[in-house]
């Protein structure tokens, strides 16, 4: 295990010398002022159904598919305590446990209850890339990389980020935003309060946010089409330049910036646009209730 303090200073000779130790003497006093990591390595098996489930309630979890056989765990665990003592005492107690039940692989972080505030993990996570994975987090961020399969995210407190997956991603978080670039297949991102993000993408989208901007870059869109909501924020839809879509806009309280030669188009007073891309078929429905609308 290693310990350090908060604020203790590298260069600082001696614990009870100079400015540094000046400095633990002032931080003695306060809760939570001292600070234990530890780190943990595990290495398993992929579970007969290909699946992994991991729970992290607090700290960053970060899963990367990459070109192996195994899967590798490797966490740090970290705690803060008013004594270092008490620091080392909580780092040692916090556990990270396997399971394996109806060939579905589980990992989850345990923190005693009553450190529960005080203690975190961050998970590195490396997968073979056909592994399909579920990852929770209460708080904490989410970045998951490199998967060839489908992932489900849900973050209560923490962004979410999803980079060069080929898979359906359904990701959904409470109080953050959620990125995607360079994905490929359907995705379907929820956020209370954060905007949505996604770059580069192929496939199809339905995204929804209470409070937040939504705004998607596709390279190629699929036939299940493209349903973006949000109640409070604007939306932005770049599309490919050919392309067949029935493009239906609405803003209850904002403007419609339409960029794209729409065929048999019309427009409401209420604030709907309607018309054809192409040929059509393909739909693409954009919905705000406060906010404007801008289809490139």
């Amino acid at each position: 295990m290693r310990y350090d303090s908060k604020d203790t200073d590298p260069d600082c000779a001696g614990a009870g010398s100079g400015f540094g130790g000046f400095l633990r003497s002032l931080l003695s006093g306060i809760p939570w002022s001292e600070r234990a990591e530890t780190t943990d390595e595990i290495r398993l098996d992929p579970p007969p159904k290909n699946v992994i489930r991991i729970d992290n309630g607090n700290g960053r979890t970060r899963i990367l598919g990459e070109d192996r056989a195994d899967i590798f765990v490797h966490a740090t665990k970290i705690a803060r305590a008013e004594s270092s003592e008490q620091a080392e005492r909580l780092a040692r107690e916090i556990r990270v446990l396997t399971a394996e039940a109806g060939g579905v692989l589980s990992l989850e972080v345990e923190i005693p209850g009553r450190w529960n505030r005080r203690g975190r993990v961050d998970l590195d996570v490396r997968v073979p890339r056909s592994l399909r994975v579920e990852v929770s987090a209460s708080n904490g961020r989410i970045c998951a990389e490199g998967l060839r399969s489908s992932l489900r995210a849900r973050s209560s407190n923490g962004v979410v980020r999803i980079v060069d997956v080929v898979g359906d991603v359904e990701v959904a978080t409470s109080n953050a935003k959620v990125t995607c670039s360079a994905t490929c297949g359907r995705v379907v991102a929820r956020s209370s309060n954060g905007k949505i993000e996604l770059e580069d993408h192929r496939g199809s989208v339905d995204a929804a946010t209470s409070n937040g901007l939504i705004r998607v870059t596709l390279d190629e869109l699929a036939k299940e089409g493209v349903v973006l909501a949000t109640s409070n924020g604007a939306i932005v839809l770049e599309l490919p330049e050919k392309i067949d879509a029935d493009v239906d806009l609405r803003v209850d309280n904002g403007i419609i910036r339409n960029h794209r030669e729409l065929c048999r188009c019309t427009r409401d007073t209420g604030g709907r646009l309607r018309g054809v891309l192409g040929e059509g078929g393909t739909p693409i429905r954009l919905s705000t209730s406060n906010g404007s609308i801008s289809l490139r």
